[in-house]
């Protein structure tokens, strides 16, 4: 999820299998992956990719070891064996990193095809079956395809089931996904595109594929359900200006059908505009042009929520080109074409994408799930576009996961609610959520892993021979997808939410916003104004409740609300002292960080004096070495004159010893004798 949501949001079992398809375990055997992508990595690590497989699909190796003339599978069984106890998670995800650090670009050449693993539905554990398993061109056990099936057995048809009807009319089943059997050329698979529904065809536009954002335009016929491209031409200027130019890649943006044409509005782009830009496509003359728009537009973003409530767009949250996630709110009038940002009161939702939103009578704003960049929400919270006023209703029935990424449509007074991520997984649940009562149920459950339980798939509704039909596209879990399912309601009162059996008062309060819950409600239903939800309720329950009017159900009902602003005031009550007593803390915490950094300061003040006194020792250290270089000089000088001073003293001794001892001979020489001596 979520844009780079969907890759971290899914468990590792779903980046397990597509993993193990590509490495050559539990693939198909006409794939690719399967008859040589194994032989891409060394026998080292081919063995404890191996051992890993079989540890997270199979558990610890109980076999007994292989002979010694069979090195390949006594390799296989010590490569299994060594990894002792392991956990089958840990397992997978060991697998999945050492597939990356051997082959970091390894999902961006995944097969387009893999096999769906049987899932043990209660342990929410992959297994085995003896009958499922057969021998993969390396040795490795691989599953076989198995039919989609729904949680209480009934079979979801495959693309290989035979048609007796053209089109969506061919779909006859109620409540269960459908495969039905498309032809023409697929589009390529993606997630968080748009999709919608004009003239029964469906228009799939942009989307996110290996993280590349898409630009083409693809159609599927629900007549004959045929997909067929479409080469769509820009107006960039004057109505006569047109030219071939593809539109700007975009994913997560919003695709609304308006009239006969489609509006496509904000999304990521490779190179995000400041605001929030807004594009029509007329499938008239296959031509997309740039919406003039005025007012103060929203800031550029994706994954926000637009949702047509007569003739203006509903925007709301997103996450902007920095990342960082928004809750506010703009209205974009259709006939004008003028932006209103809404400062509405109340407490909004936390700031959010990929969450849903709908619209109930014509007046009630709806927001459901989302995330953040580490959360995935369940809440429900309800703007009343007359009063602009936030509210967060109480829900009825079961609750929801938590998830981001989901897609929802409306059928009458029905919300259906398909796939998403919690961060672990994709969910499985398609929910139903009637808007009248606020109650929540299950229409059905899908098993293993199909692209109905993804982030940014696409939901539509169609009407086709007088019978709605949701058609869901695309989406991620774990690979990408192109497949198209879709599910007939059967608008039964099971299928629509039930009411609880509980007192009129408690039915009421549940309907009733807790931030309105201090109104005085009497005059509200002696008066009911048209178009709130808690009115329409009067629609669809016994006569029990019509006749609630009475006194008595109208004293339990203040006493009811009565106990809900005490307990309201006594948990404002503790949250205030809570919060006294964590500024508190906090100003503690300011006083203890000042005295630090007094102290810090202090200390920095000394270690600047040593610094400087280190500094003049090191000069004095210079200068002593220089001097004693110096005397060391004059040593040597010293040294040198004393030994010509002994030598000169010695020269002139032994002259003098000579001059002595002449005699005769010396003075024959023309020595003169010493005077000295005759003195």
């Amino acid at each position: 999820m979520a844009t780079a949501r969907a890759s971290s949001s899914l468990a590792y079992p779903e980046r397990f299998y597509a993993a193990a398809a590509y490495a050559g375990f539990g693939g198909s055997p006409s794939s690719a992956a399967s008859s040589g992508a194994i032989s891409r990595f060394q026998n080292d690590v081919a063995l404890l990719l191996y051992g890993l497989y079989q540890q997270a699909t199979v558990g610890p190796c109980t076999g007994p070891k292989p002979r010694a003339w069979n090195p390949v599978e006594h390799s296989k069984w010590t490569s299994w064996h060594g990894l002792g106890n392991m956990a089958s998670a840990e397992a997978m995800r060991l697998f999945v990193k050492i597939l990356e650090e051997e082959d970091p670009g390894w999902y961006s050449r995944v097969p387009e095809f893999t096999i769906e693993p049987i899932v043990d539905v209660e342990m929410h554990k992959p297994k085995l079956e003896s009958a499922a398993e057969s021998a993969s061109p390396n040795g490795i056990p691989f599953l076989e395809p198995k039919t989609i099936s729904a949680e209480n057995g009934s079979v979801l048809e495959t693309q290989d089931k035979d048609v007796i009807m053209e089109g969506l009319g061919s779909i006859g089943i109620y409540d269960q996904w459908t495969a039905p059997p498309v032809t023409g050329q697929p589009p390529k698979p993606r997630y968080e595109h748009g999709a919608a529904i004009v003239q029964d065809k469906m228009y799939v536009f942009g989307g996110n594929h290996n993280g590349r954002y898409l630009s083409d335009l693809q159609v599927l016929d629900l007549k004959s359900l045929t997909w067929s491209k479409i080469e769509a031409k820009t107006q960039t200027g004057s109505p006569e200006s047109v030219n071939t130019v593809p539109v700007a890649p975009c994913a997560g943006h919003s695709l609304i059908a308006w009239g006969n044409k489609i509006i496509s509005i904000a999304g990521h782009t490779k190179d995000p505009s400041e605001t929030v830009t807004a594009k029509e496509f007329d499938p008239q003359t296959c031509t997309w042009s740039n919406l003039k728009t005025y007012g103060k537009p929203p800031i550029s973003r994706g994954g926000q929520s637009v949702t047509l409530v007569g003739t203006t767009l509903v925007m709301f949250g997103g996450e902007d080109a920095k990342r960082s996630l928004l809750n506010d709110l703009h209205i974009l009038d259709l006939e004008t074409m003028t932006w209103d940002d809404i400062d509405a009161i109340g407490t909004p939702p936390s700031p959010r994408s990929d969450h849903a939103a709908a619209c109930h009578a014509e007046r009630y704003l709806l927001i459901f799930g989302g995330g953040s960049h580490a959360t995935c929400f369940n809440d429900l919270h309800v703007l009343d576009l007359q009063t602009m006023e936030w509210s967060r209703p109480n829900q009825q029935g079961l609750t929801p996961e938590p998830r981001a990424g989901h897609a929802g449509v409306t059928v009458g007074d029905n919300w259906f609610i398909v796939g998403g991520g919690n961060n672990k997984s994709g969910v499985s649940e398609t929910l139903v959520l009637n808007m009248s009562t606020l109650v929540w149920s299950v229409v059905t459950t899908v098993q293993g892993r199909v692209p109905l339980a993804s982030e940014g798939l696409s939901l539509v509704l169609s009407t086709y021979g007088g019978e709605d039909f949701l058609v869901s596209f695309g989406g991620y879990n774990g690979r990408y997808s192109n497949e198209v399912y879709v599910l007939k309601p059967s608008h039964k009162s099971d299928v629509q939410s039930k009411m609880i059996e509980e007192s009129v008062a408690d039915s009421v309060a549940a309907l009733l916003p807790t931030t309105n819950a201090s109104r005085d409600v009497a005059p509200e239903i002696e008066a009911p104004q048209d178009g709130k939800i808690r009115e329409i309720v009067m629609d669809n329950v016994d006569s029990e409740f019509v006749n609630m009017r009475s006194e008595e159900a109208r004293e339990r009902l203040v006493a009811a609300l009565k106990t809900e602003k005490e307990e309201l005031e006594a948990a404002v009550i503790k949250e205030q002292l809570q919060t006294l007593q964590l500024k508190q803390e906090l100003a503690e915490a300011e006083n203890r960080n000042a005295e630090l950094t007094k102290e810090l300061q202090s200390v920095r003040g000394q270690l600047a004096a040593e610094q400087s006194r280190c500094f003049k020792l090191e000069v004095d250290v210079a200068e002593l070495r220089q001097k004693l270089q110096t005397l060391e000089t004059l040593e040597k000088e010293v040294e040198l004159l004393q030994r010509q001073k002994a030598a000169s003293e010695q020269a002139a001794l032994s002259a003098k010893q000579r001059q002595s001892s002449g005699g005769m001979w010396g003075w024959l020489a023309g020595t003169p004798p010493d005077r000295s001596d005759s003195q």
